[in-house]
């Protein structure tokens, strides 16, 4: 559409409309909902129909759920990779590298995860593809894209690590930012597939630090606000704030099939290729570091799975009841609402957290 309908400004004033990255993330947002509404009902009984019994539930997790979520169609993710994808081809500038790195770390983690989901379901087992597999694919989808960004971003911030809180602080990795870049957008990846195991909990956050990395992108795409908030300005960012966009439309019209009790789950469709575009922004961004903060809740869940396995098998001793975390305090008998609409006030919470480091500098 910027490319289409911006030219004819001359003609028709109007369309000078689509030069503003604002309205076009706007625009996203409403076309990536629009897309989640008309198909994912179409998707959904399709699903349905295909995989029978539904998405195998881990026996080892809540009894409850072996009742509660029995029979729920899986790979839901492909319902927002199809808003996000169709939302930032239509109203994003296609010029722009950023926009096609962040697609293909979106697209290459979704395909691993369709791929993990389709042998869940089709062996009706919660064993997917082996573990090291999909590290190894991750690790190499992320290294091609952080390889990527480091050869269309000036020097030397396509190899260095900003920190929060100290505008004048950039630590030049060289060679080395590739291991962290990786890091960052696998961890990101894995810590929203740990997070999703109740209804409706994991998008949310991703939806909540979506749509905060749209304002760092639009900020650090712009010179005259990155100079004004001191922070590092990186060319061409700004287009990444239609992306974010276009992840919270999506999102929020997943959600509203997703809403408790859920009618089909994201699966690893959804879990790592969201993850793993919070991740990619967050290293276009030069904000690594703030994405611990601003999706803190993953960075929470993802450590009590750590201290938990690393607790049994040193001293054959569980800190928590279950891990990751939120079946704790299922275990504690809260509710499953209860748990998820907590969680959530947690990720708003750390969100203004992560928002804060823009001016306390």
């Amino acid at each position: 559409m910027y490319h289409l309908l911006y030219p004819l400004t001359e003609e028709i004033g109007f369309f000078n409309l689509f030069r503003y990255i604002t309205f076009r993330t706007g625009a996203a947002v409403v076309t990536a909902l629009l897309v989640s509404f008309l198909f994912g009902p179409w998707l959904i009984d399709w699903l349905r129909v295909k995989q029978g019994k539904g998405q195998p539930i881990r026996s080892d997790g809540p009894q409850s759920h072996l009742v509660t979520k029995k029979g729920t169609p899986t790979m839901g993710g492909v319902l927002i990779l199809l808003g996000v994808s169709v939302a930032t081809l239509l109203w994003a500038d296609l010029t722009n590298r950023y926009v096609w790195i962040v697609l293909f770390v979106t697209i290459g983690f979704g395909l691993i995860g369709f791929a993990d989901d389709f042998l869940k379901v089709t062996r009706y087992n919660v064993r997917g593809v082996p573990g090291k597999l999909k590290l190894v694919v991750e690790a190499l989808i992320a290294a091609i894209a952080v390889i990527a960004f480091q050869m269309v971003t000036k020097s030397p911030l396509g190899s260095s690590l900003t920190v929060p809180f100290f505008k004048d602080v950039l630590l030049d990795m060289g060679v080395f930012f590739v291991v962290i870049g990786v890091f960052v957008i696998v961890g990101a990846s894995n810590a929203v597939n740990l997070t999703d195991g109740l209804d409706g909990l994991a998008i949310v956050p991703v939806m909540i630090a979506s749509a905060s990395f749209a304002l760092i992108a639009y900020l650090v795409g712009n010179i005259v606000f990155a100079n004004y908030l001191q922070i590092h300005f990186v060319a061409g960012t700004g287009e990444l704030a239609i992306f974010c966009g276009a992840m919270v439309g999506a999102g929020l019209g997943f959600l509203w099939f997703n809403a408790p009790p859920a009618m089909v789950f994201m699966g690893d469709t959804g879990s790592l290729s969201i993850g793993g575009a919070l991740g990619a922004v967050s290293v276009m961004t030069k904000h690594e570091i703030v994405l611990a903060i601003i999706g803190g809740l993953f960075v929470l869940e993802t450590v009590s799975v750590i201290v938990q396995v690393a607790s049994f098998k040193l001293t054959g001793k569980r800190v928590f009841k279950m891990a990751p975390l939120h079946h704790h305090y299922e275990q504690k008998g809260w509710a499953e609402p209860t748990v998820v609409i907590r969680f959530w006030i947690i990720a708003v919470i750390l969100a203004l957290a992560g928002l804060a480091t823009l001016k306390l500098r």
